[in-house]
């Protein structure tokens, strides 16, 4: 009998033993018994952290069953499988951070990855009207420039940046012009208005600032941003020099401020060190009160491309409605057509439409191109008004239409009701 229980209380020491290493784990929030402390064992070997459990106690019912201390409930009462439902239930889920999409390898740019100048003009002939001139030479100037890029030097001959200056009235294209260069090549662009600049040291946007929307247009990667674009525009607005005493906050101040950056310089930003030697800059301006020779020389000698852009025709007008892809008269006709109602133009019309822009620009002000939107929307404000009660009709745009709707604007004693 004395063996039996000697061999009995041996069994026992050797399981607690075999059990001393093995650590349990809370079936909810799965930390270690080591962390969570003591365990509350249930039926099936689940086991419990007494946190866990008082925290789903004071969950139940909202709060109708009060406090409960966990550590001294009686298991033997309780319905566990309801309790371990209700328990599953009110646990928060875990929280999962979103995963980071992962960074897209550019490939190595190379100099095969540079349409030549003639293909560069003919993707601009496909969205820009008019300006061919204009376009030959950006096309020229942005090959070499990148050209430079990729070569660094050429035959130990360092070659100058194609940094470019144009020149046009309002409304001629000179924005679009380097959107559409930006898009077509594939590159990041930032655009900013000279006028919005200050001298370093002043209150307001320095010129450093241009690399942070560079940056931005980058998705914040500093080698795609070296090999972008950066468009200036109203440069004109800050030719001359001020009569007013002390500093120069927005006038030569700023371009003094610009000569580094447009010639290449290394900016330090929070994404990294931005080296704009690569860096092609644009800069652009009507110059109708002042002329070039207002800029600094130093400034026109670091942007040595000059691109003029000459006024828009009637012409023009015709083919910028009907000629690109996505063209004026294709969005009206395509955001009518989403309330089942069909929009035609007759030629006439069209051709009317540019006469009437053409007049307004003459006599009132010259905005260009964008003067087309505005005579669309006056036009068609009430078919647009009523397309929803018309679903299924159509309408024909006659030139007698244009003629009705627009007719005080024809006559030059009303265009100043147009003006803007």
């Amino acid at each position: 009998m004395s063996e039996e229980k000697n061999q009995n209380e041996i069994e026992e020491v050797t399981n607690e033993d075999e059990h001393k290493d093995v650590e349990h784990y809370c079936y909810l929030c799965r930390r270690p018994e080591s962390v969570a402390g003591k365990m509350l064992e249930l039926p099936n070997n689940i086991f419990i952290c007494t946190d866990c459990m008082q925290r789903t106690l004071n969950s139940m019912g909202n709060g109708q069953f009060g406090f409960i201390d966990a550590r001294n409930m009686d298991l033997d009462s309780m319905d566990i499988t309801k309790m371990m439902n209700d328990m599953q239930s009110m646990q928060p889920k875990a929280e999962v951070k979103k995963k980071k999409k992962d960074k897209k390898e550019e490939p190595e740019f190379t100099l095969k990855d540079i349409p030549a100048p003639h293909q560069i003009k003919a993707m601009l002939d496909e969205y820009v009207i008019g300006q061919d001139y204009a376009k030959k030479v950006m096309s020229v100037a942005v090959y070499n420039h990148y050209k430079r890029v990729v070569t660094n030097t050429m035959d130990e001959i360092e070659i100058d940046k194609s940094n470019m200056l144009m020149i046009g009235p309002t409304g001629s294209g000179k924005t679009y012009l380097v959107k559409t260069l930006a898009r077509l090549l594939k590159v990041p662009l930032a655009i900013t208005d000279a006028t919005s600049l200050t001298e370093a040291g002043y209150i307001g946007d320095d010129v450093e600032s241009v690399l942070s929307k560079l940056l931005q247009a980058a998705d914040n990667d500093v080698d795609r941003a070296e090999h972008g674009i950066v468009f200036i525009d109203e440069i004109d607005k800050i030719s001359g020099k001020d009569d007013r005493r002390g500093g120069d906050v927005s006038r030569e101040g700023v371009q003094r401020d610009l000569l580094p950056l447009i010639e290449g310089t290394t900016v330090n930003t929070k994404h990294g060190a931005v080296k704009t030697d690569h860096i092609l800059f644009i800069c652009s301006g009507a110059f109708h009160l002042s002329k070039p020779s207002d800029l600094l020389p130093e400034l026109q000698g670091r942007l040595p491309i000059r691109v003029e852009l000459k006024a828009l025709t009637h012409d023009d007008f015709v083919k910028i409605l009907t000629e690109p892809e996505a063209n004026l008269i294709e969005q009206y006709i395509a955001l009518l057509g989403t309330e089942n109602f069909k929009l035609e133009f007759e030629p006439a019309a069209i051709d009317k439409i540019a006469d009437i822009s053409v007049a307004i620009n003459e006599n009132v002000e010259n905005i260009g191109a964008r003067r087309l939107h505005t005579v669309l929307e006056i036009l068609l404000e009430d078919i647009s008004f009523s397309a929803t009660d018309k679903s299924g009709e159509t309408e024909i745009i006659t030139a007698e239409m244009v003629e009705e709707k627009l007719h005080k604007y024809t006559e030059a004693s009303d265009l100043s009701k147009f003006i803007l």
